[in-house]
């Protein structure tokens, strides 16, 4: 039985990763084969050009670096285990405020006790002396329970703002996780958590979502002509770009490369259609500058599809019509939008 093509594929991949490692030194292990296997595959673009820009700097691909790689695309070890470790604090300021509580209690029914003997030993009582021993001993018991409330109000009040501060850090911790580190957009992760929760959300209410595939055209020669870092430095004017032109119901994320995502609620396709219009001549009337050097490097411009939500299809083919459209665009010659109905209508016109 000859085997599939699928399995001769997955055979060249295999092969070629371990190859690389051969090639570079790299430890052979199941972690290390897993980094360098999906390399070749290409299944995350953001891994391919890290580790792209790696190999242009000559870096060794030790243990400790493949596990970085690992540790940043195939596990979520390092968010889970800082929400771990502020769930942890939080739960211990929360039993230590729960102990101040108790504390105050007792406190309190210490004074409670100390005035009923206070209150008994003065009924009757006759002699000026005793009960001025008596009152005095009330009012300094007074001022310890002042004392000892004021110390607990204190401890409280500096646990409550302990609290506040690990909400912050754990709320700051999931931005983080969900965020891509060079252009401040959302990442893959989030685009694909909030696309899933806008589509359910308008086919509750019945409204309409679309959503936008960008690509920088010709980038990878752009790339390779000027260097990582000003590849870098377009990304970055990209998703500056968006952030402009987006409004604050919409998620601009980078999906993967020089690819990026625009969810748009609340929109209909001719609208979508033109926003995207507005952000591709935004985008190609700014001119690229070297900042290191001062060369003016031109300009760039977007191939971008658009696609609109169907009620119940799966979201990989909103995204596969919007990709579909994408890269009929830069068929078509680049620096250009086309919509999912301009593909339909194409095929018609056959």
């Amino acid at each position: 039985m000859a085997p599939s093509n699928e399995f001769n594929e997955v055979t060249i991949i295999a092969q070629k990763a371990i190859k690389k490692m051969i090639e570079l030194g790299v430890p052979a292990s199941p972690v290390n084969y897993m980094v360098w296997y999906h390399y070749f595959a290409n299944s995350y673009p953001d891994l391919k050009r890290t580790i792209d820009v790696l190999l242009d700097n000559n870096q060794e691909f030790d243990d400790a670096q493949c596990a970085k790689i690992y540790e940043q695309y195939f596990t979520l070890d390092m968010e889970s285990g800082m929400l771990e470790t502020a769930s942890t604090n939080i739960e211990n300021v929360i039993n230590r405020a729960v102990q101040y509580l108790d504390e105050a209690g007792t406190n309190a029914a210490e004074f409670g006790e100390t005035l009923a003997d206070a209150s008994g030993g003065l009924e009757g009582q006759s002699n000026p002396d005793e009960a001025r021993d008596i009152i005095s001993g009330v009012v300094n018991a007074t001022h310890e329970m002042e004392k000892r409330t004021k110390d607990l109000e204190e401890r409280l009040v500096a646990a409550s703002s302990e609290v506040a501060d690990l909400r912050h850090e754990i709320e700051i911790t999931r931005l983080e996780a969900a965020t891509d580190g060079l252009t401040g957009l959302a990442n893959r992760k989030r685009f694909d958590i909030t696309l899933r929760d806008t589509a359910a959300d308008m086919m509750e209410n019945g409204e309409e979502m679309c959503l936008l595939m960008l690509d920088i055209d010709f980038f990878k020669k752009f790339n390779d002509s000027y260097g990582h870092q000003t590849g870098d430095q377009v990304l970055k004017l990209l998703a500056m770009t968006l952030n402009e032109c987006i409004k604050g119901q919409d998620t601009a994320a980078r999906y993967g490369g020089e690819e990026f995502g625009v969810i748009l609620p609340h929109t209909s396709l001719d609208s979508a259609v033109v926003l995207a219009e507005h952000i591709r001549e935004r985008v190609s009337r700014k001119s690229i500058i070297n900042k290191s050097t001062g060369e003016q490097l031109g300009a760039i411009t977007l191939s971008i599809g658009v696609s609109t939500y169907e009620f119940g299809e799966p979201l990989s083919e909103l995204i596969a019509r919007a990709d579909t459209a994408l890269y009929a665009a830069k068929n078509q010659g680049r620096n250009r939008v086309l919509s999912e109905t301009d593909l339909a209508s194409a095929v018609a016109s056959v």
